[in-house]
């Protein structure tokens, strides 16, 4: 059974930048930078008949022209016991557009929805064993956030290896945008 989601490719050059935020906070897991993405849809463990119905309804999404993304801010999910440190993005109309479409496709395929607020972010690493201090301390050293700008003109269909999350992913099918 493979294990979907949509999402957004990084660019390189993005990908990089971020990268050079990797380092310390004890024994937490750092994402490699080719798996990079802005996750759009987690869909979840599929047999092979709605992973085709999955790709077969994405084909057909008609959508919004490409548009513009930001990301300015490091953040971290799990407040007092952080899990997680993230590059976050700044608020996106179409961004959030694009998200509640899918999240309205892959509910009209009986897939249950995620029930969790929408929040468009990279992850950098899985936390482990650091206090929120730590996270803190580590933001604050980390400098200033430069703002990383880039265009989104397609989105893709992901599979991931059967792990503890943050990769290796697999772009199965890339969407282009309309316009």
């Amino acid at each position: 059974m493979p294990r979907l989601f949509t999402g957004l490719e990084i660019p390189d050059d993005v990908s990089f930048a971020l990268s050079l935020k990797r380092g310390g906070l004890g024994h937490s897991r750092w994402i490699d930078p080719i798996n990079y993405h802005i996750t759009l849809r987690y869909i979840g463990d599929v047999d092979i008949q709605m992973g085709n119905a999955v790709a077969n309804c994405l084909d057909k999404f008609h959508l919004e022209p490409p548009f513009k993304v930001t990301i300015n801010h490091l953040g971290v999910f799990g407040g007092s016991r952080p899990r997680a440190l993230y590059a976050g993005l700044q608020p996106c109309a179409a961004l959030d557009n694009l998200q509640s479409a899918h999240e309205r496709a892959l509910h009209k395929l009986g897939l249950p929805s995620d029930g969790r607020k929408y929040t468009p972010h990279v992850t950098l690493a899985r936390l482990k064993g650091v206090s929120a201090k730590d996270v803190a301390l580590h933001i604050e050293q980390a400098g200033a956030f430069v703002s990383l700008c880039f265009t989104i003109d397609q989105f893709a269909l992901y599979s991931a290896k059967d792990s503890v999350g943050g990769g290796p992913y697999v772009v199965e099918e890339r969407y282009d945008l309309a316009g």
